[in-house]
């Protein structure tokens, strides 16, 4: 007895099988990951750096009342403790990371014109919920009143803080990729 087609379905073809699709996983190229392009231990420290930068330089370009109270709330968290900024940048960085991979995914599949950054300027209400939705939930686990207090008051208007900012991450992202 001969085994030719043991293993084959009978009256079937390999297109009519079920689950099977003419374009699977395995045959396209997976787009990278944002987080696979940024998080890396040689990068990781240049880019938390340039973050802490990115803070200190907007924090300086408050002005008014609210900015006064964000420059003496900012000088009071980096008096809590020496580092603490770069700290706090390290621990959410890769939480903030994968919050922008959904905008990175789009700039990829539009063809990846302009710069991520620009890309993201083009939506900076949606880039600051994102990263926002990060911080938000950080704050609910923090232990120190004084850290929780400050974020409390501030968080009112952290959006249209955040949204200012995101040109210049975007800038600092792009740096890195």
């Amino acid at each position: 007895a001969s085994n030719a087609g043991a293993g084959k379905q009978i009256g079937r073809s390999p297109s009519s099988r079920p689950h099977k699709t003419t374009h699977t996983a395995e045959a396209r190229s997976p787009m990278p990951t944002l987080s696979e392009k940024l998080i890396t231990a040689a990068n990781r420290p240049r880019l938390i750096a340039d973050c802490a930068r990115l803070i200190d330089e907007e924090v300086d370009k408050k002005s008014g009342l609210s900015g006064m109270f964000i420059k003496t709330a900012f000088k009071t968290v980096k008096a809590v403790k020496s580092g603490f900024i770069e700290q706090v940048i390290d621990n959410l960085l890769d939480r903030w990371v994968e919050k922008l991979d959904g905008h990175y995914q789009r700039w990829l599949g539009a063809g990846a014109t302009g710069t991520f950054g620009g890309f993201c300027a083009t939506d900076t209400s949606g880039v600051a919920e994102k990263l926002l939705e990060v911080t938000d939930d950080r704050a609910k686990k923090v232990d120190n009143r004084t850290i929780v207090s400050l974020y409390n008051k501030l968080r009112p208007n952290a959006k249209e803080h955040v949204v200012s900012a995101v040109p210049g991450l975007g800038r600092v992202v792009d740096r890195h990729l």
